[in-house]
């Protein structure tokens, strides 16, 4: 193959493309893999540590002992909203292409609040101890994008 084909000469220097590609696939383990499975069939799961707290996403390991948790707990698919940021111009690869909350929601039955969005619709309706539900995408796949967003309960108020 001659440095024609695959590149050029600019000047003194020898010019190619080139492509940064990971052409692999990350596994995520037995406890993320039952997490997401759970999510397909529109279920929450955690794990519970050694003090009693409740993980979701659940922790794969105890952060006060490093054992392996083995202890799952169903939560539910409402929450609430322990704080959060506005979106005021979403980015292309965000979930809403219009503006959102970024917020930390514990969700009932879990002590450890996950990070997702919230579709509140306007900065003024949502706020700390804001109640929110899943909104599940219609196709699920698997992974925390089974969770289109978290919608405000009706009637929930900033």
């Amino acid at each position: 193959m001659s440095a024609q084909s695959i590149g050029a000469l600019s000047g003194d220097s020898f010019v190619a493309p080139l492509e940064v590609a990971y052409p692999y696939k990350r596994t995520v383990g037995t406890t993320l893999s039952r997490f997401f499975n759970s999510m397909i069939e529109g279920r929450l799961e955690g794990t519970r540590g050694s003090d009693g707290k409740v993980y979701c996403p659940p922790a794969e390991f105890d952060p006060i002992t490093g054992a392996a948790l083995t202890e799952w707990v169903t939560v539910g698919d409402e929450g609430t909203v322990s704080t959060w940021a506005w979106q005021s111009e979403p980015q292309p690869d965000q979930p809403l292409d219009r503006p959102f909350a970024w917020a930390l929601i514990t969700l009932d039955g879990a002590d450890v609040p996950m990070l997702h969005a919230v579709d509140a619709g306007s900065i003024d309706r949502i706020g700390t101890g804001t109640r929110v539900k899943v909104r599940w995408a219609a196709d699920r796949t698997g992974g925390i994008t089974d969770i289109a967003c978290f919608d405000l309960l009706e009637g929930a108020r900033a």
